[in-house]
């Protein structure tokens, strides 16, 4: 039976919107005592702090030139432009720290937490290390993950462990990146769930 501690983490983890899509992720065991948030910004790679921070500046930069005047288009698509530039430069250097040794396939994210298959088990409570590359999305993000429900399921006909998982240690702006692609996930879904709609009322009605 679930504890009042298991129900708060699951509440946690579904605190925020999540979706259905395939992703890699880089998990690692930390052998070592996390005891602080500013022990976890400390040991972040060099490239995701690069990564979230330029998309911060980039969204930032793009809501004062929306306040200007007639002018506001023009910047607005030339800085769209450079962004498009760096983001191609940020996902190049960001799809280096995907480790093939450490990659599992994750097939559900939101702001709360992910889920990921694997052939063998984690140990519940477990903490992970976690490098999230959703680089369809340009979204990219490493924390710390808490393993709080294993089970064993059907994966593409193969029998695997499902992982839930919740952020331990995330920072609020990685966390918001991620709110962002799971919305921005589910529009596109959406749209071609329209699509094919459309299309199979038209060969129905042919």
């Amino acid at each position: 039976m679930p504890t009042t501690n298991d129900q708060n983490k699951l509440a946690q983890f579904n605190e925020f919107f999540i979706i259905d899509k395939k992703f890699n992720v880089n998990i690692r065991k930390i052998t070592h005592e996390l005891q602080s948030f500013e022990q976890f910004i400390d040991q972040m790679p060099q490239p995701f702090k690069l990564a979230s921070d330029v998309n911060v500046i980039d969204q930032s930069a793009l809501r004062s030139i929306k306040s200007l005047s007639s002018v506001a288009k023009q910047l607005t698509d030339f800085l769209n432009f450079q962004s498009q530039k760096i983001t191609l430069l940020t996902n190049y250097i960001l799809s280096q720290q995907d480790d093939k040794q450490y990659r599992y396939q994750g097939i559900k994210f939101g702001g709360g937490g992910i889920v990921f298959m694997a052939k063998t088990a984690f140990t519940l409570n477990e903490l992970l290390e976690l490098k999230i590359f959703l680089l369809d999305d340009n979204c990219a993000v490493y924390c710390c993950g808490e393993v709080i429900a294993v089970n064993e399921a059907t994966y593409d006909e193969e029998r695997l462990f499902e992982h839930q998982v919740i952020f331990h240690f995330i920072r609020e702006e990685d966390r918001e990146l991620l709110v962002k692609a799971s919305l921005h996930e589910q529009s596109k879904q959406l749209q071609n769930l329209a699509k094919k709609r459309h299309n199979a009322s038209q060969t129905n009605n042919n």
